[in-house]
């Protein structure tokens, strides 16, 4: 079973009771809310106890925000919430006693605005942050306009240390086409299976159809989907993508749907899928896959 913080973290910091009770049990949830682990702010309703600022944690330390705290204060794409702040404190420095919680870090700071700049950000997380993770940040900055390419590799070659080379695979892959974290870390899953070649954002069109798929890999006609419940949750909506996917099989593309949790919670289906495909096997059941 996963643990129930874990489940919350990668929600965005809360969910419901059926969502978190697909992944641990009804016990798993009443002992964490006995060590006050979780909390229940309303009937069917669990989070995180994340009720400080971050900012305030930040400067009793007498500190910045960094990682993904920073991130999260830039407006970049977080996808685990980090249980209790990032800060960084200047080398040399003796930081302030305190009794609040934070994941203390040491180093040269650039700051803004009581966070690390948006560069160093970026590049905080590709050195820490699983790949596919850090490379959502990296995708954001990039499509809010916060950075640029070429600021970000200068930087990220720039660096010395333990996570340089880290930190250049994701800012070689980062690409502002990129429309959201989850479509981010699908790419991520992807680029870790070894496929090279996915275009996001891709555009699929003729004289009676248009579409705009996440990722495609045209030579192979095969296209690839993060699906957010949010975006499906009306007849009109069904009905619409119904018709949309037969039209992409009409002109020859085959399109592999994956959920937020097929995505972010199953590291190994996205690698699964696109194994099948490629060898025929597509009727095969993961073995890595919980039951439903």
């Amino acid at each position: 079973m996963a643990d129930v913080v874990e489940i919350l973290q990668r929600s965005g910091g809360s969910a419901t009771y059926a969502q978190l009770r697909q992944y641990v049990s009804g016990r798993d949830l009443r002992v964490a809310m006995n060590e006050d682990r979780i909390k229940r702010v309303a009937k069917g309703v669990y989070a995180l106890p994340l009720d400080l600022s971050a900012l305030t944690v930040a400067r009793s330390f007498g500190g910045v925000l960094s990682h993904e705290s920073a991130a999260q204060h830039h407006g970049l794409d977080v996808v685990t919430t980090p249980l209790v702040p990032h800060v960084t404190v200047k080398r040399h420095r003796r930081r302030r006693l305190s009794r609040l919680a934070c994941t203390l870090h040491w180093g040269e700071v650039t700051e803004l605005d009581g966070a690390t700049t948006v560069v160093r950000t970026v590049l905080d997380c590709a050195r820490t942050l699983p790949f596919c993770e850090a490379l959502a940040i990296a995708d954001s900055a990039l499509r809010k306009g916060l950075v640029t390419g070429d600021e970000l590799l200068a930087a990220a070659v720039a660096l010395r240390g333990p996570g340089r080379a880290r930190a250049i695979k994701v800012v070689e892959a980062a690409d502002p086409r990129a429309a959201s974290a989850l479509e981010s870390v699908l790419r991520g899953r992807v680029l870790d299976a070894g496929w090279r070649g996915f275009v996001p954002q891709f555009v699929i069109a003729d004289d009676e159809f248009y579409a705009r798929v996440d990722l495609a890999l045209p030579e192979l006609r095969l296209a690839l989907e993060a699906d957010s419940f949010a975006y499906h949750a009306s007849r009109e909506a069904l009905r619409r993508d119904c018709r949309r996917y037969v039209n992409l099989a009409m002109r020859g593309w085959t399109l592999l749907r994956f959920s937020w949790e097929d995505v972010v919670l199953d590291d190994g289906w996205v690698a699964y899928a696109l194994s099948a495909m490629r060898d025929g096997r597509a009727g095969m059941q993961n073995p890595r896959k919980r039951a439903a």
